[in-house]
């Protein structure tokens, strides 16, 4: 058995099992056998289903945050916030089930011809410990009114509020083998189900490194992927901005889920006109933010999900300052009675980073925000673009010229105007470059979960 800790206290929350070949391929199986009565149903018929799991999770959703909290360490007001997002997911995609059909081509003297979607079969889908239950909606319920069944493989660290989202839709009426969910580690349950010949479609959300190992072994064979990679979002703010919303914005880019999100803000570029001013109101904000358990009334930052984690932002921001970086505020792991069992490190804001450090050109998944004043947009864009990451980006500008020249010319997959990090289900999502391939939301993942076949009609 894994057993599940609580990166707060260290203490022991739940344990599951170690799946391997041998569970993989009885999860196929019986996602298989489940596949030609789900396939079977209309997409509205799928849809209802996709509902009724929304609304017994929101009923449930206060339950399920705290469950979330004490697996991953956010606090609570961000578990309760995902939660609900997981719902409101699957609300979106209930409500799409009427777009789900064919269409007809006249051919002229030819005839005629029909075009239907079609599910693929069997989908798998790996996902991490940040955002669990945010990103099980996401895969599961575009593939799930595809009429595809799907084999849902958790992060080892934070699998339990998955499993009980699963068993909340199976209560919800989905029938059995629909969704099935597999636990066990990367090496052992992932890179079997990657590798199994029944899948049909992975998609993947992780590091970079292990989205190249799962390429890997799908390779030799015609399996659809859809790889959500590791991001350094860039954050550049022009002179004309509304200093205290950029203020607000990067904090919450940053520190939200304690930096532990693919899209969150990793660098923060300021046009030297504003930066002292900016920089003087991001310092009194970040030096206040309120971090601890999260299960704890006014917490606004919880720890790193592990020690290894925090132990690997120390050490980068260690090796910043010995290359001249200055730490204005944070810069450590916080000690005190309710901090040592915990994987706790400071919200953290450094200057003077040189260019080349790793907190600028690598996915530091942690707290800490590196700030650079640079003389205008060009000098940010050129600056930005230097990651061979390319996820999100945000410009903070009142001016439409500033905007459409960084929309054009930023690497990013998706670019957000005077603010960050928001991801409605019906926008899709995804990176280019060492951020991966394939979207997710919207109605692009939908058509992605299935196939068009094509009948001909001579009369």
């Amino acid at each position: 058995m894994i057993p599940i800790y609580n990166p707060a206290t260290g203490d022991t929350v739940g344990q599951v099992p170690v799946g391997g070949r041998v569970a993989v391929n009885a999860a196929v199986i019986t996602a298989e056998e489940a596949f030609p009565p789900w396939s079977a149903k209309t997409p509205r018929e799928r849809g209802k289903f996709l509902a009724a799991g929304a609304a017994l999770v929101r009923a449930r959703a206060g339950e399920l945050a705290t469950n979330l909290t004490r697996e991953q360490g956010k606090p609570h007001v961000e578990a309760v916030d995902e939660i609900r997002g997981f719902a409101h997911v699957l609300e979106y995609y209930a409500g799409l089930s009427s777009t789900v059909h064919g269409e007809a081509v006249s051919l002229g003297a030819v005839g005629d011809c029909l075009i239907y979607p079609r599910p693929l079969g069997v989908c798998a889908a790996i996902i991490p410990w940040n955002m669990p239950a945010l990103l099980m909606a996401w895969k599961a319920a575009p593939s799930l009114l595809a009429g595809n069944t799907m084999v849902l493989k958790p992060s080892a660290t934070a699998p339990l509020t998955c499993l009980a989202l699963a068993r909340a839709l199976e209560e919800a009426g989905l029938p059995p083998g629909v969704l099935t969910l597999l636990t066990g580690t990367g090496e052992e349950a992932g890179e079997a189900l990657v590798a199994h010949p029944g899948i049909r479609r992975v998609s993947f959300t992780g590091s970079t490194a292990t989205g190249l190992r799962v390429q890997a072994l799908a390779a030799g064979r015609p399996v659809r992927l859809t790889m959500e990679l590791g991001g350094s979002d860039p954050m550049v703010v022009c002179a004309d901005a509304d200093i205290p919303r950029a203020v607000e914005g990067a904090v919450r880019g940053r520190f939200y889920n304690c930096g532990q999100t693919c899209t969150a803000v990793k660098r923060l570029y300021v046009e030297e006109a504003v930066a002292v001013q900016f920089t003087a109101l991001l310092q009194e904000r970040v030096a206040k933010i309120p971090v601890g358990n999260g299960l704890s009334p006014d917490v606004a930052m919880g720890p790193l999900h592990t020690a290894a984690g925090r132990d690997a932002v120390a050490a980068l921001v260690n090796d910043a300052v010995a290359d001249g970086a200055r730490v204005l505020t944070g810069g450590e792991a916080m000690h005190g009675p309710e901090y040592d069992n915990g994987h706790f490190y400071a919200p953290t804001l450094i200057t003077r980073v040189p260019p080349r450090s790793p907190l600028l050109t690598t996915e530091v998944f942690g707290p800490v925000l590196p700030i650079v004043p640079v003389p205008n947009l060009d000098a940010a864009i050129h600056a930005a673009n230097q990651s061979p990451y390319a996820l999100g980006a945000s410009i903070w500008t009142k001016d439409l010229q500033s905007v459409r020249k960084f929309f054009q010319e930023i690497h990013a997959g998706v670019v957000w105007v005077n603010r960050h990090l928001t991801l409605p289900p019906e926008v899709p999502f995804g990176g280019t470059g060492m951020s991966g391939y394939g979207r997710e939301n919207g109605l692009h993942a939908l058509r992605d979960y299935m196939e068009e076949k094509t009948l001909i009609l001579g009369w």
